[in-house]
């Protein structure tokens, strides 16, 4: 009985508000479009300019801007309910820090361990997709680097590391040691180069379009000498599961919560116009990139560059390679600084070592997290192919979506009074359309996704067990920060 009253241990709403007031560790410097800014960077970027190519030739032909608009209808019920939780209570740790309040120190727990290895991986899926087209520019400019460090093993012979996925993943953690809103500043840029880019796709392309491409919209389902199925609706759906991974992003901004100027208002403003910006860019580039090019030639490292190429477009073609270069740095800052605050709120509560909650004394920067996700990150971004990192990363997010919608449903039968800044709209309707659609993609996953996932909440359940549950600050009944103990 002791056990089951631990694990259902909780903070109320008010603890956390009163907390955060009492708080002065990490500095507030990040208004509404900043704070957008890092949604639209942890959104655009591998997704547009390589998965929406690699699944429109794998699994979805054309009908990919079918598997992003399933993918979106998930997401878009879930920053719903994510902007509400952002309004209520605007504190660093995101989904993690809802689920305390909600469900319970265990549940929480799991939920952090989880985002803790969705953005991680992320960060180093991400810089992997980078890798392809800083390398398309370099074989461009006669510059090839050597084939050992191309990329990871079993991409290619003779591939060993990822030598410049993993300098990304370090040279960013070395940014967001610095001061948080120099390194938002610069994200600001790069995102608006990179919707630049984007918009040079649509307007060029749109012109080249060739609509014999289109067809067959939704391809003929075929399986291959290996026995795996592609094609047809069921290729759809298998398409929306894998890039999901790139229409979610939103809920990095929301772990940013202490450091934004008016949390309450902003938080879930930028979070609704993070994701409606992202989905049109994303719809209206899958159209384009598949009337340009047919699908079937689309499997590549760097397909939307290759697909411009293919038509006598080269300078197109080395315009996206520099702006996904450019861009795709965005995706890696804005979930490099989720992942940082998620581990640094689980230490800060006392579910990891305390000595993970210590903020930068000049820069005022969650620095010792950040410099181990840097390191961590660069090695899976050598070793791991990209499509076994997205696998991975979208099991994650999916549950934790499952989890949110759930927690909105819970909270507004316990506390319907609390004073909301944002109301998700016609519950219980959104809420179960994000749980839905988010265990319907689960299911598409394949299993050996599945056994890499339970390995890990299996590792996070000896740490809680080992570590957390006897550490925590309700477990010791004390309301000061584990930084300061």
């Amino acid at each position: 009985m002791r056990l089951i009253e631990q694990l259902g241990r909780h903070k109320t709403v008010e603890q956390l508000q009163a907390e955060l007031g009492q708080r002065r560790d990490l500095r507030r410097v990040l208004g509404v479009w900043q704070l957008t800014s890092i949604g639209l960077g942890g959104i655009i970027g591998v997704g547009i300019f390589v998965l929406a190519g690699q699944q429109a030739a794998v699994n979805a032909g054309p009908a990919v801007a079918i598997a992003f608009l399933i993918a979106g209808i998930a997401s878009a019920a879930a920053a719903l309910c994510y902007a509400e939780f952002a309004g209520l209570i605007p504190v660093t740790g995101s989904a993690y820090t809802y689920g305390y309040a909600v469900l319970g120190e265990f549940v929480a727990w799991l939920i952090g361990w989880d985002l803790l290895l969705e953005y991680a991986l992320i960060v180093a899926a991400v810089a992997s997709g980078w890798s392809g087209y800083l390398q398309a520019l370099l074989d461009a400019a006669g510059m090839p680097l050597p084939v050992w460090a191309q990329g990871a093993l079993g991409t290619g012979e003779g591939r060993v590391f990822n030598v410049v996925a993993a300098a990304v993943a370090l040279a960013v953690a070395g940014l967001l040691t610095l001061r948080t809103e120099w390194g938002a500043r610069l994200n600001t840029i790069v995102v608006a180069i990179k919707i630049i880019g984007v918009a040079l796709v649509i307007g060029v392309g749109a012109f080249y379009i060739d609509p014999a491409n289109w067809q067959p919209f939704v391809p003929a389902r075929v399986v291959d000498a290996a026995g795996v199925g592609h094609y047809g609706w069921h290729g759809v759906v298998a398409a929306a599961a894998v890039v999901f991974f790139a229409v979610f992003g939103y809920d990095t901004l929301t772990t940013a919560a202490e450091e934004a100027k008016d949390p309450q208002r902003d938080l879930p403003r930028a979070i609704l116009l993070s994701l409606g910006i992202s989905m049109a860019l994303y719809l209206t580039i899958s159209l384009v990139l598949t009337g340009v090019a047919h699908y079937s030639t689309l499997d590549n490292e760097a397909p939307v560059a290759h697909a411009f190429g293919s038509i006598g477009l080269t300078w197109v073609s080395v315009a996206i390679s520099v702006t996904a270069v450019t861009g795709i740095i965005s995706v890696v800052f804005a979930f490099m600084l989720a992942a940082a605050r998620i581990w640094f709120s689980l230490a800060r509560d006392g579910l990891l070592p305390a000595w993970f909650a210590k903020v930068h004394p000049r820069y005022g920067t969650p620095y010792r997290p950040t410099l181990a996700l840097g390191v961590l990150t660069a090695i899976a971004a050598g070793l791991l192919p990209i499509g076994d990192l997205a696998k991975l990363v979208n099991i994650g997010a999916l549950s934790a979506f499952v989890v949110i919608c759930g927690a909105i449903l819970v909270l507004r039968h316990r506390r319907p009074e609390l004073p909301r800044a944002f109301r998700t709209p016609w519950v219980p309707f959104v809420p179960l359309v994000g749980i839905g659609f988010s265990i319907w993609l689960l299911s598409f996953l394949p299993w050996a996704t599945w056994e890499r996932f339970l390995i890990w909440m299996g590792l996070g359940l000896l740490v809680y067990f080992g570590y957390g549950i006897r550490h925590s600050r309700l477990a010791r009944g004390n309301g000061q920060d584990a930084a300061g103990a």
